[in-house]
Protein backbone atom coordinates (compact mmCIF):
# COMPACT_ATOMS: atom_id res chain seq x y z
CA UNK A 1 0.00 0.00 0.00
CA UNK A 2 1.60 3.28 -1.09
CA UNK A 3 0.73 6.87 -1.92
CA UNK A 4 -2.53 8.39 -0.70
CA UNK A 5 -3.91 4.98 0.33
CA UNK A 6 -1.05 4.36 2.79
CA UNK A 7 -1.66 3.63 6.48
CA UNK A 8 -0.09 6.05 8.95
CA UNK A 9 0.22 5.50 12.70
CA UNK A 10 0.33 8.67 14.82
CA UNK A 11 2.02 8.06 18.16
CA UNK A 12 1.75 10.87 20.74
CA UNK A 13 0.63 10.97 24.36
CA UNK A 14 -1.37 14.15 23.71
CA UNK A 15 -4.77 13.34 22.22
CA UNK A 16 -5.20 16.85 20.78
CA UNK A 17 -2.04 16.52 18.74
CA UNK A 18 -3.06 13.07 17.49
CA UNK A 19 -6.46 14.39 16.42
CA UNK A 20 -4.93 17.40 14.69
CA UNK A 21 -2.55 15.29 12.62
CA UNK A 22 -5.16 12.65 11.93
CA UNK A 23 -7.67 15.18 10.64
CA UNK A 24 -5.21 16.75 8.22
CA UNK A 25 -3.68 13.50 6.97
CA UNK A 26 -7.07 11.82 6.59
CA UNK A 27 -8.09 14.82 4.52
CA UNK A 28 -5.13 14.06 2.27
CA UNK A 29 -6.46 10.54 1.69
CA UNK A 30 -4.35 8.57 4.15
CA UNK A 31 -5.69 5.91 6.51
CA UNK A 32 -4.68 6.97 10.02
CA UNK A 33 -4.43 5.04 13.27
CA UNK A 34 -3.65 6.52 16.71
CA UNK A 35 -1.61 5.34 19.70
CA UNK A 36 -1.11 7.23 22.97
CA UNK A 37 1.87 5.20 24.17
CA UNK A 38 4.76 3.06 22.97
CA UNK A 39 3.00 -0.16 23.97
CA UNK A 40 -0.17 0.80 22.10
CA UNK A 41 1.95 1.67 19.10
CA UNK A 42 3.62 -1.77 19.12
CA UNK A 43 0.21 -3.38 19.34
CA UNK A 44 -1.01 -1.42 16.30
CA UNK A 45 2.14 -2.35 14.35
CA UNK A 46 1.69 -6.00 15.20
CA UNK A 47 -1.92 -6.12 14.08
CA UNK A 48 -1.93 -3.77 11.08
CA UNK A 49 0.17 -3.08 8.02
CA UNK A 50 1.61 0.35 8.78
CA UNK A 51 3.68 2.14 6.16
CA UNK A 52 4.58 5.25 8.15
CA UNK A 53 4.81 6.12 11.86
CA UNK A 54 4.80 9.71 13.09
CA UNK A 55 6.46 9.26 16.47
CA UNK A 56 6.66 11.73 19.34
CA UNK A 57 10.14 11.86 20.83
CA UNK A 58 9.09 12.56 24.42
CA UNK A 59 6.34 10.41 25.92
CA UNK A 60 5.73 9.11 29.46
CA UNK A 61 7.14 5.63 30.02
CA UNK A 62 8.95 4.42 26.92
CA UNK A 63 9.97 7.41 24.81
CA UNK A 64 9.96 7.70 21.06
CA UNK A 65 13.77 7.53 21.10
CA UNK A 66 13.55 4.16 22.86
CA UNK A 67 10.75 2.90 20.62
CA UNK A 68 12.44 3.81 17.33
CA UNK A 69 15.08 1.01 17.35
CA UNK A 70 12.35 -1.56 18.08
CA UNK A 71 10.32 -0.39 15.11
CA UNK A 72 13.32 -0.39 12.80
CA UNK A 73 14.35 -3.87 13.94
CA UNK A 74 10.91 -5.53 13.78
CA UNK A 75 9.34 -3.53 10.94
CA UNK A 76 12.22 -2.46 8.67
CA UNK A 77 9.86 -1.50 5.82
CA UNK A 78 7.98 0.99 8.01
CA UNK A 79 9.15 4.59 7.66
CA UNK A 80 9.42 6.75 10.79
CA UNK A 81 9.15 10.52 11.15
CA UNK A 82 10.02 11.93 14.57
CA UNK A 83 7.88 14.69 16.10
CA UNK A 84 9.72 16.99 18.48
CA UNK A 85 9.74 20.38 20.11
CA UNK A 86 11.96 22.84 18.32
CA UNK A 87 14.40 22.78 21.26
CA UNK A 88 15.03 19.04 20.78
CA UNK A 89 16.25 19.06 17.21
CA UNK A 90 19.63 17.58 18.19
CA UNK A 91 17.80 14.53 19.55
CA UNK A 92 15.74 14.36 16.37
CA UNK A 93 18.90 14.37 14.23
CA UNK A 94 20.28 11.58 16.42
CA UNK A 95 17.08 9.64 15.72
CA UNK A 96 17.66 10.01 11.98
CA UNK A 97 21.05 8.39 12.47
CA UNK A 98 19.18 5.52 14.13
CA UNK A 99 16.98 5.07 11.08
CA UNK A 100 14.25 7.73 11.20
CA UNK A 101 13.50 9.25 7.81
CA UNK A 102 12.82 12.84 8.93
CA UNK A 103 11.66 14.99 11.85
CA UNK A 104 8.95 17.63 12.22
CA UNK A 105 8.82 20.28 14.92
CA UNK A 106 6.04 21.46 17.18
CA UNK A 107 4.00 23.56 16.77
CA UNK A 108 3.35 21.82 13.47
CA UNK A 109 3.20 23.41 10.09
CA UNK A 110 0.64 20.97 8.70
CA UNK A 111 1.68 21.58 5.11
CA UNK A 112 5.21 20.51 6.04
CA UNK A 113 3.83 17.44 7.79
CA UNK A 114 1.96 16.42 4.65
CA UNK A 115 5.06 17.08 2.50
CA UNK A 116 7.34 15.04 4.79
CA UNK A 117 4.87 12.15 4.92
CA UNK A 118 4.57 12.09 1.13
CA UNK A 119 8.35 12.04 0.66
CA UNK A 120 8.79 9.30 3.24
CA UNK A 121 6.17 7.11 1.60
CA UNK A 122 7.62 7.74 -1.86
CA UNK A 123 11.07 6.70 -0.60
CA UNK A 124 9.53 3.55 0.87
CA UNK A 125 7.78 2.77 -2.43
CA UNK A 126 11.01 3.15 -4.40
CA UNK A 127 12.97 1.00 -1.95
CA UNK A 128 10.39 -1.79 -2.11
CA UNK A 129 10.23 -1.64 -5.91
CA UNK A 130 14.02 -1.76 -6.14
CA UNK A 131 14.20 -4.71 -3.75
CA UNK A 132 11.52 -6.54 -5.72
CA UNK A 133 13.37 -5.82 -8.96
CA UNK A 134 16.67 -7.05 -7.51
CA UNK A 135 15.06 -10.19 -6.14
CA UNK A 136 13.42 -11.08 -9.43
CA UNK A 137 16.58 -10.18 -11.33
CA UNK A 138 18.65 -12.48 -9.11
CA UNK A 139 16.10 -15.25 -9.57
CA UNK A 140 16.19 -14.80 -13.35
CA UNK A 141 19.99 -14.74 -13.40
CA UNK A 142 20.17 -17.89 -11.25
CA UNK A 143 17.57 -19.60 -13.41
CA UNK A 144 19.49 -18.73 -16.56
CA UNK A 145 22.78 -19.81 -14.97
CA UNK A 146 21.16 -23.10 -14.00
CA UNK A 147 20.01 -23.65 -17.56
CA UNK A 148 23.50 -22.92 -18.86
CA UNK A 149 25.08 -25.31 -16.34
CA UNK A 150 22.54 -27.99 -17.23
CA UNK A 151 23.19 -27.52 -20.94
CA UNK A 152 26.96 -27.81 -20.44
CA UNK A 153 26.55 -30.83 -18.19
CA UNK A 154 24.27 -32.50 -20.73
CA UNK A 155 26.79 -31.74 -23.44
CA UNK A 156 29.62 -33.29 -21.46
CA UNK A 157 27.49 -36.32 -20.59
CA UNK A 158 26.66 -36.72 -24.27
CA UNK A 159 30.35 -36.43 -25.09
CA UNK A 160 31.17 -39.13 -22.54
CA UNK A 161 28.60 -41.43 -24.12
CA UNK A 162 29.85 -40.57 -27.59
CA UNK A 163 33.40 -41.50 -26.59
CA UNK A 164 32.14 -44.76 -25.12
CA UNK A 165 30.21 -45.50 -28.30
CA UNK A 166 33.48 -45.41 -30.25
CA UNK A 167 34.92 -48.09 -27.99
CA UNK A 168 33.09 -51.41 -28.04
CA UNK A 169 34.83 -52.40 -24.82
CA UNK A 170 33.41 -49.57 -22.71
CA UNK A 171 30.12 -48.80 -24.46
CA UNK A 172 27.38 -48.18 -21.88
CA UNK A 173 29.83 -48.44 -18.96
CA UNK A 174 29.02 -45.07 -17.38
CA UNK A 175 25.26 -45.60 -17.56
CA UNK A 176 25.56 -49.04 -15.98
CA UNK A 177 27.81 -47.71 -13.23
CA UNK A 178 25.31 -44.92 -12.54
CA UNK A 179 22.42 -47.40 -12.34
CA UNK A 180 24.27 -49.78 -10.03
CA UNK A 181 25.44 -46.92 -7.84
CA UNK A 182 21.88 -45.68 -7.48
CA UNK A 183 20.73 -49.18 -6.47
CA UNK A 184 23.45 -49.33 -3.80
CA UNK A 185 22.68 -45.82 -2.54
CA UNK A 186 19.00 -46.65 -2.21
CA UNK A 187 19.76 -49.83 -0.28
CA UNK A 188 22.08 -47.86 2.01
CA UNK A 189 19.14 -45.54 2.69
CA UNK A 190 20.60 -42.29 1.40
CA UNK A 191 18.23 -39.35 0.80
CA UNK A 192 17.05 -38.72 -2.75
CA UNK A 193 19.20 -35.61 -3.12
CA UNK A 194 22.34 -37.65 -2.41
CA UNK A 195 21.17 -40.41 -4.76
CA UNK A 196 20.74 -37.85 -7.54
CA UNK A 197 24.31 -36.63 -7.03
CA UNK A 198 25.67 -40.17 -7.11
CA UNK A 199 23.77 -40.85 -10.33
CA UNK A 200 25.22 -37.75 -11.97
CA UNK A 201 28.73 -38.59 -10.78
CA UNK A 202 28.33 -42.13 -12.16
CA UNK A 203 27.35 -40.83 -15.57
CA UNK A 204 30.49 -38.70 -15.88
CA UNK A 205 32.97 -40.44 -13.59
CA UNK A 206 35.25 -41.37 -16.52
CA UNK A 207 34.98 -38.08 -18.42
CA UNK A 208 38.68 -37.50 -17.73
CA UNK A 209 39.50 -40.31 -20.16
CA UNK A 210 38.97 -37.71 -22.86
CA UNK A 211 42.57 -36.79 -22.10
CA UNK A 212 43.94 -40.32 -22.18
CA UNK A 213 45.64 -41.45 -25.38
CA UNK A 214 43.61 -44.01 -27.34
CA UNK A 215 46.73 -46.15 -27.74
CA UNK A 216 46.79 -46.50 -23.96
CA UNK A 217 43.03 -46.97 -23.51
CA UNK A 218 42.87 -49.70 -26.15
CA UNK A 219 46.20 -51.41 -25.47
CA UNK A 220 45.78 -55.18 -25.52
CA UNK A 221 48.87 -55.94 -23.48
CA UNK A 222 50.06 -54.93 -20.04
CA UNK A 223 50.52 -51.21 -19.45
CA UNK A 224 53.99 -49.85 -18.80
CA UNK A 225 54.57 -47.84 -15.61
CA UNK A 226 54.45 -44.63 -17.62
CA UNK A 227 51.22 -45.64 -19.36
CA UNK A 228 49.64 -46.59 -16.05
CA UNK A 229 50.60 -43.22 -14.57
CA UNK A 230 49.11 -41.57 -17.64
CA UNK A 231 45.77 -43.36 -17.34
CA UNK A 232 45.61 -42.75 -13.56
CA UNK A 233 45.45 -39.02 -14.22
CA UNK A 234 41.94 -39.33 -15.68
CA UNK A 235 40.22 -39.00 -12.29
CA UNK A 236 41.95 -35.68 -11.56
CA UNK A 237 41.36 -34.49 -15.12
CA UNK A 238 37.68 -35.39 -14.82
CA UNK A 239 37.36 -33.16 -11.75
CA UNK A 240 39.18 -30.38 -13.59
CA UNK A 241 36.90 -30.64 -16.65
CA UNK A 242 33.74 -30.58 -14.55
CA UNK A 243 34.71 -27.83 -12.07
CA UNK A 244 33.61 -24.85 -14.23
CA UNK A 245 30.10 -26.25 -14.70
CA UNK A 246 29.41 -28.42 -11.65
CA UNK A 247 29.11 -26.28 -8.55
CA UNK A 248 28.38 -29.20 -6.23
CA UNK A 249 31.61 -30.16 -4.52
CA UNK A 250 30.30 -33.62 -3.59
CA UNK A 251 29.91 -34.62 -7.25
CA UNK A 252 33.40 -33.36 -8.07
CA UNK A 253 34.87 -35.30 -5.14
CA UNK A 254 33.15 -38.50 -6.26
CA UNK A 255 34.66 -38.14 -9.74
CA UNK A 256 38.11 -37.41 -8.32
CA UNK A 257 38.16 -40.21 -5.76
CA UNK A 258 36.38 -43.14 -7.41
CA UNK A 259 39.73 -44.97 -7.77
CA UNK A 260 40.79 -44.57 -4.14
CA UNK A 261 41.14 -47.87 -2.29
CA UNK A 262 39.87 -48.59 1.20
CA UNK A 263 43.38 -49.53 2.41
CA UNK A 264 44.84 -46.23 1.15
CA UNK A 265 46.72 -47.65 -1.85
CA UNK A 266 44.49 -46.03 -4.48
CA UNK A 267 44.78 -42.78 -6.42
CA UNK A 268 44.98 -39.83 -6.86
CA UNK A 269 45.35 -38.87 -3.17
CA UNK A 270 45.85 -42.11 -1.31
CA UNK A 271 42.78 -41.61 0.87
CA UNK A 272 41.76 -44.55 3.03
CA UNK A 273 38.69 -45.78 4.87
CA UNK A 274 36.09 -43.16 5.58
CA UNK A 275 38.37 -40.41 4.34
CA UNK A 276 37.03 -41.44 0.94
CA UNK A 277 33.64 -39.81 0.27
CA UNK A 278 30.77 -42.31 0.56
CA UNK A 279 29.64 -41.59 -3.00
CA UNK A 280 33.13 -42.42 -4.28
CA UNK A 281 33.18 -45.67 -2.25
CA UNK A 282 29.88 -46.63 -3.87
CA UNK A 283 31.12 -45.75 -7.36
CA UNK A 284 34.28 -47.78 -6.78
CA UNK A 285 32.32 -50.99 -6.24
CA UNK A 286 29.93 -50.41 -9.16
CA UNK A 287 32.78 -49.33 -11.46
CA UNK A 288 34.91 -52.35 -10.61
CA UNK A 289 32.05 -54.80 -11.02
CA UNK A 290 31.08 -53.44 -14.43
CA UNK A 291 34.71 -53.39 -15.56
CA UNK A 292 35.18 -57.02 -14.51
CA UNK A 293 32.00 -58.22 -16.23
CA UNK A 294 32.74 -56.32 -19.46
CA UNK A 295 34.98 -57.56 -22.24
CA UNK A 296 38.13 -55.49 -22.51
CA UNK A 297 40.92 -55.33 -25.07
CA UNK A 298 43.31 -57.10 -22.71
CA UNK A 299 40.95 -59.80 -21.33
CA UNK A 300 37.53 -61.39 -21.63
CA UNK A 301 34.55 -60.64 -19.42
CA UNK A 302 34.22 -62.35 -16.07
CA UNK A 303 31.01 -64.04 -15.03
CA UNK A 304 28.81 -62.22 -12.51
CA UNK A 305 29.61 -64.91 -9.91
CA UNK A 306 33.37 -64.51 -10.39
CA UNK A 307 33.14 -60.71 -10.24
CA UNK A 308 31.08 -60.84 -7.04
CA UNK A 309 33.65 -63.20 -5.53
CA UNK A 310 36.34 -60.61 -6.37
CA UNK A 311 34.26 -57.93 -4.69
CA UNK A 312 34.01 -60.19 -1.62
CA UNK A 313 37.79 -60.72 -1.59
CA UNK A 314 38.39 -57.00 -2.02
CA UNK A 315 36.56 -55.99 1.16
CA UNK A 316 38.75 -53.88 3.50
CA UNK A 317 41.43 -53.80 0.79
CA UNK A 318 39.95 -52.15 -2.28
CA UNK A 319 36.37 -51.70 -1.12
CA UNK A 320 34.47 -50.38 1.86
CA UNK A 321 33.21 -53.63 3.43
CA UNK A 322 29.78 -52.22 4.24
CA UNK A 323 29.29 -50.88 0.69
CA UNK A 324 30.55 -54.15 -0.76
CA UNK A 325 28.08 -56.11 1.39
CA UNK A 326 25.24 -53.87 0.24
CA UNK A 327 26.25 -54.38 -3.39
CA UNK A 328 26.39 -58.15 -2.97
CA UNK A 329 22.95 -58.10 -1.35
CA UNK A 330 21.56 -55.95 -4.17
CA UNK A 331 23.17 -58.21 -6.79
CA UNK A 332 21.27 -61.17 -5.37
CA UNK A 333 18.03 -59.18 -5.19
CA UNK A 334 18.24 -58.24 -8.88
CA UNK A 335 19.29 -61.71 -9.92
CA UNK A 336 22.90 -61.01 -10.99
CA UNK A 337 23.98 -63.98 -8.94
CA UNK A 338 22.15 -66.85 -7.30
Amino acid sequence: MTGKQAAILIVDDEEAIRRLLKRRLTGEGYHCQEAGSANRALNELQNNEIELVILDIKMPGKSGVQLLPEIRASYPDTMVIMATAITDTDIAIHCMKLGAYDYITKPFNLDEVVLSAGKALEKRRLELENRDYQQHLEEKVEEQAGRIREAFFNAITALAYALEAKDKYTSGHSQRVAEMSVAIAREVGLPQASINKIELAGQVHDIGKIGVRESVLNKSGKLSDGEFQHIKYHSELGEHILTPIVEDREILQMVRHHHERYDGSGYPDGLYGRQIPLGARILAVADSYDAMTSERSYRGAMSAETACAEIERGKNIQFDPEVADVFLRVSRLVGLVA
